[in-house]
């Protein structure tokens, strides 16, 4: 199946590695031009030297999108284009777990200012200019504590949640559905990175068991009986940038191997 996305250029956040890095690859492999962000810039580089394999563009830009000065440095990058991206995938890394007794309001700030905001940011900047082209895909990459709160986690639950919620309403804007601009939210469950090793890591500190056991018992708690991959997911996130995807929109799209118990 052509997904329609040969010569469009996409934003990713989070590319170097884990679930954005996924994304970056399948929509290289589906021939979309690339602008990749991370922090890091020796793995980003890394990253950006594997994906130009494929055939493609990729500029990449080693800043903190959670910024106001990394954000502009995405829009002026040379020979970039600007602001005109067709796709944006939003994925800024998750706050710390812990216990919220410990957590003081600056941590609440930088969770809400990170997950919540700066994919509105980003969205905010881009998504007019795809409107008046007639094509634009924004993808958010959330958590399935969205659906299912894991008490470890409450500056991810409450933050993404805020995010959910804007989404519900700008989604399904006319201006916006109206002109082939889908907006939908990536709920990952339990995928095998960097980010899942150390919730692990905190729960075996919290509870007393090996980190063994936590992956053991995790693993075997999810009806598929595995964790997922950064590329299934990335194949995800790109169907849903698709030209075929054209009629969904505002949805939560939660990828957990059937772990989730619920009927919605």
């Amino acid at each position: 199946m052509d997904l329609g996305l040969k010569g469009k250029w996409a934003l990713v956040g989070g590319a170097s590695k884990g679930l954005g890095f996924g994304c970056a690859q399948s929509l290289a492999r589906e021939g979309a031009n690339l602008v990749i962000v991370a922090r890091g810039a020796e793995a980003l580089e890394a990253a950006a030297t594997e994906l130009r394999q494929f055939g493609v563009t990729v500029l990449a830009v080693a800043v903190d999108i959670t910024t106001d000065q990394g954000r502009d440095a995405i829009w002026s990058v040379p020979s970039g284009p600007g602001k005109n991206f067709d796709i944006v995938v939003t994925n800024a890394g998750g706050p710390p777990p812990g216990d919220f007794r410990h957590w003081a309001r600056e941590d609440w700030i930088k969770a809400v200012d990170a997950n919540m905001l700066t994919p509105i940011e980003l969205i905010k900047a881009t998504v007019d200019g795809m409107a008046a082209r007639g094509f634009g895909r924004i993808v958010n990459i959330t958590s399935s504590a969205v659906k299912a709160p894991i008490d470890i986690l409450g500056l991810s639950n409450g933050a993404r949640s805020g995010l959910t919620g804007f989404i519900a309403g700008v989604a399904r804007t006319q201006k916006l559905a109206g002109n082939n601009v889908t907006i939908n939210n990536l709920l990952p469950g339990k995928f095998d990175t960097d980010r899942l090793a150390n919730t692990h890591k905190v729960a075996a500190e919290k509870i007393g068991k090996s980190l063994a056991d936590i992956r053991s018992e995790q693993q075997a708690q999810i009806p598929a009986g595995r964790f997922g991959t950064a590329q299934e997911f990335g194949d995800i996130c790109t169907f849903l940038c698709s030209v075929q995807a054209g009629y969904l929109t505002g949805q939560n799209i939660l990828p957990d191997g059937g772990l989730y118990p619920g009927t919605y």
